[in-house]
Parts: structure tokens; C-alpha cells; sequence
């Protein structure tokens, strides 16, 4: 019963992170991406601190040692501010479904980097898994009627960038962050650095060049996108985060990996309900095949 649970919550969690980057692109359509991401990780750090004092007794770990706190807090940075703000552009730009897809490159990623600066090594299949990501992707991504529904000038080929922008910083991220757990802290405890590093680094910035008080003015202004970027923090870095670890806990690491890979299926009916987007055949087998391909590194 365990390991069904284990794979239940990783569907469950690949439904809510489709949710949520859905909630996240009506909220940056509304008010922008960059006033969403410094909300969003505000609320998830609190949440976060919240819920680790309530589970573990402590508002911060104090078992961390400094090199846990500087590799943590770097992974925040990079993959959740940095990244994650290139990813909530691509939301803007051409929806949450292609982005996800694109975002699903984040396996190859990691494994070239962990070639590179780990020296793990990559097998022929992981080879094979990252040739056919990358097919599955260019096939939905050179569609024309998916170019055309976007606009197939400077925004649609930026909104790419921007989705792999977040698949490198996501990676990076996951790289500097094994670095971190290496010395032994708890993954809740990881996760809580890496959020109050994220958000401490976006906030800092946002004072210094004036954009706080912006990000103040577009949410009083805003009720929708308030509630859009709450629901959206609750179901990705809250309840989604959640869902992943107890999947990981209880279900094999490559089945549970697996599973909650599906977001990019998920996102297709939502893409047509909610944004109206076409969704052919191509997209559906292309989409597949990114999954394959992405699955075939994970396991």
C-alpha cells in the first residue's frame, strides 16, 4: 500500500505543479511575471518557516552547518530566483503547457552538468534519453499552427528562451543544492534555506531599484492576481513540494520521477479550456515522446 501511495501522491503532485503554473501565468499576464515571482516567494518562504518550526520544533535548522547554508542558499538563488523568474516569462509568452515542455529539458541538463563538474559518468541510454527529449520537444515546438497561436516573431522564439532559461537554472540549481545535502541536512530544512535564500535575494533587489513598492501597487490593485498567485503558491511550492517528497519517500525513486513528469500531459486540456490554445495530435505524441525521452534519463 505504500508504494501505491507513493505513486498516487506523485500523480497527484504532477497535477497540482500543472495547476500552479497555470494559476502563475493568468496572475504574470495580469500584473507581470516579475511581481508574481517576488510574491509567490515571499509566501512560500513563510509558509515554509511556518511549517518547519510547527514539524520540527525550530523556526531555522540549526544542525546546518555554513557550507550547508552557502551551497543551499546558492541553489536558491539560481534555480528559484533566477530560474524561476525566466520560467514565469515564458509563462507570459506562450503559456504554461509549452513552457512546462520545455522545462521537462531540466533531466539533460543536470545530467551534463553532473558529467561535467561531478564526473558522473552517462550511459548510451542516457544519451538516447536526452536525443529523444530534445526530438519530442523540437517536434511540438516547430509546429506551425503552435508558432501561429503565439506569434511566431521575437516574443514566441523569446518565451523559448525563457523556458529553457528556467530548465538551466532549475538544474544548476539541483546541482549546487546535492552539494548542500551532502552535508546532511534534512530536505525540509533544505527546502526552507533555499526558499528564504530565493526570496531574501529577489526582495533585496526589488528595494534597491524601487520595484517593491511597484509589486505593493499591482497587487492592492489586483485582487484576481492576489488570488491567483496565492492558489498558485499552495498547490507547486507548498502542497506539490509535499506530494513529491512523500512520492520519493514511499514509491521507487524512478517511478515516482516518472510520474510526476506528467505535468506536461496534464497542462494540454488545460491549455485548451483555459487559454484556448489548439492542441493537435502532433503536440499530444510530441509531448509523449519529451516524457519518454525524459524518463529514460531519470530511471
Amino acid at each position: 500500500m505504500d508504494r501505491l501511495d507513493g505513486e498516487l501522491a506523485a500523480v497527484a503532485a504532477a497535477a497540482l505543479f500543472g495547476l500552479s503554473s497555470t494559476f502563475f501565468t493568468l496572475a504574470g499576464r495580469r500584473v507581470g511575471p516579475t511581481a508574481v515571482n517576488r510574491a509567490r516567494l515571499l509566501l512560500a518562504a513563510v509558509l515554509a518557516l511556518g511549517l518547519h518550526w510547527a514539524i520540527r520544533g525550530e523556526p531555522l535548522p540549526s544542525a546546518a552547518t555554513a557550507n550547508a547554508w552557502l551551497w543551499l542558499g546558492l541553489s536558491g538563488v539560481i534555480g528559484l530566483a533566477l530560474g524561476d523568474q525566466s520560467l514565469f516569462q515564458a509563462y507570459v509568452r506562450i503559456g504554461p503547457a509549452l513552457s512546462m515542455l520545455i522545462f521537462s529539458t531540466t533531466p539533460v541538463f543536470t545530467s551534463l552538468f553532473g558529467y561535467v563538474f561531478l564526473g558522473e559518468t552517462l550511459a548510451a541510454m542516457e544519451w538516447v534519453g536526452t536525443a529523444v527529449t530534445l526530438l519530442g520537444i523540437g517536434w511540438v515546438v516547430s509546429e506551425p499552427k503552435r508558432r501561429d497561436f503565439h506569434g511566431s516573431g521575437r516574443s514566441y522564439r523569446a518565451g523559448l528562451l525563457y523556458a529553457a532559461g528556467g530548465a538551466l537554472g532549475q538544474a544548476l540549481g539541483l546541482l549546487t543544492a546535492k552539494l548542500g545535502l551532502a552535508e546532511g541536512v534534512a530536505s525540509q530544512s533544505a527546502n526552507l534555506i533555499r526558499l528564504l535564500a530565493a526570496a531574501a535575494a529577489i526582495w533585496l533587489v526589488a528595494l534597491l531599484t524601487g520595484g517593491a513598492h511597484r509589486t505593493g501597487s499591482a497587487f492592492r490593485g489586483d485582487r484576481q492576481a492576489s488570488l491567483f498567485t496565492t492558489a498558485g503558491t499552495a498547490a507547486g511550492p507548498v502542497f506539490g513540494v509535499w506530494l513529491s517528497l512523500v512520492a520519493i519517500d514511499r514509491a521507487p525513486l524512478g517511478i515516482a520521477s516518472t510520474l510526476m513528469g506528467l505535468t506536461p500531459v496534464f497542462l494540454l486540456p488545460i491549455a485548451r479550456l483555459v487559454f484556448s490554445e489548439p492542441i493537435s495530435y502532433r503536440a499530444v505524441f510530441g509531448t509523449i515522446v519529451a516524457i519518454c525521452g525524459a524518463t529514460i534519463l531519470l530511471r
